[in-house]
């Protein structure tokens, strides 16, 4: 995992008011949470008092209740009451707190911050807020895939599987001649576009001579993606971590093709089963790859066309060892 980020890790929509949810990311299982404000918190899901899952208790004065001895705790993980000892005990309770994580909403999105708490605030939570506004509906669908997040990442960016993998879908016309492609890694944005044709014998176009085309690929570190399929259509996908074989993925259907809201819901709607059925093409390959997780340094065999995974390889590498500028 690359250290001080924000993670997308789950929908907003997922955790309701006076809910407890426990899920399992970043190798991590952790009880979110959500009280009668609004206010979400993220906890180990393990009381520290005898270690049962904090996921199976309740909402109790804004806090998490433990199910197993009532021990409660606040959204920063701080213990705030024991019932066994009562709510006279001058105790400190401070030995008792669990491990808390910090988290914030934007997009209906839940985002944990995963590394040193002090350095949260310094950081945005990724998003195409420049590509995204309130003029968009967009429909979600989820899927669990046994493939660590990073070979998820990779298999969106890759333009060469496009004619194999989804050569009755978005791959077809048979163009498995690769120019390029072009790829662009500026202000924390990773871009890059297919500008693959049919094999007539010609030679493949150098990189530079590719052009980014308006139906194209950007992703922000270190897990959330979209296809700029025009000005109105958009796909977007957060990829959460949920363990080294794991991941979970949230792929949104954004449209604003007529400018009507229910109707642009209702044709979001139905681009959602349009992602689906590309997806499970990707799904039924991606998790066959070996080793699960990918790296900069591998035993594969890359060709030219691998441009974009080798350039994506490349700058997670250098954030996990804190060489690289945004």
């Amino acid at each position: 995992m690359i250290q001080n980020q924000w993670y997308a890790i789950l929908s907003s929509k997922s955790v309701k008011e006076n809910q407890v949810v426990g899920v399992r990311r970043m190798n991590l299982d952790l009880a979110l949470f959500r009280n009668a404000s609004g206010q979400i918190g993220c906890v180990v899901d393990q009381c520290t008092h005898r270690g049962a899952a904090l996921s199976l208790g309740k909402i109790k004065d804004g806090c998490i209740q433990c199910p197993f001895h009532g021990l409660q705790f606040d959204p920063h993980g701080n213990c705030t009451f024991i019932p066994a000892i009562g709510k006279a005990a001058t105790t400190d309770l401070s030995r008792y707190n669990v491990r808390h994580y910090p988290v914030r909403e934007n997009n209906g999105i839940i985002y944990l911050w995963y590394g040193e708490d002090e350095k949260a605030a310094d950081q945005y939570l990724p998003f195409f807020d420049e590509e995204i506004d309130a003029s968009y509906a967009y429909s979600e669908l989820e899927d669990h895939w046994n493939s660590h997040y990073s070979r998820c990442i990779e298999n969106q960016l890759d333009v060469v599987h496009l004619p194999f993998v989804h050569h009755n879908t978005i791959g077809r016309g048979n163009k498995t001649l690769v120019n390029g492609p072009k790829v662009l890694w500026e202000n924390g944005v990773l871009t890059t576009s297919a500008n693959n044709e049919v094999d007539q014998g010609q030679q493949p176009r150098r990189s530079e001579d590719c052009v980014i085309k308006e139906t194209h690929l950007q992703f922000k570190y270190p897990n959330i993606w979209m296809n700029h399929i025009s000005s109105k259509i958009k796909v977007i996908i957060y990829f959460a971590p949920v363990d080294d074989e794991n991941t979970v993925l949230y792929i949104r259907f954004y449209c604003r093709l007529t400018g009507i809201k229910p109707l642009d819901s209702l044709i979001a709607w139905i681009g959602k089963f349009g992602n689906k059925i590309v997806e499970r093409q990707d799904k039924r390959v991606v998790i066959t790859q070996r080793p699960k997780t990918s790296a900069f340094k591998s035993g594969e065999k890359l060709v030219p066309g691998d441009r974009p995974i080798v350039t994506y390889r490349k700058i997670r590498e250098e954030l996990k060892n804190n060489t690289t500028e945004p």
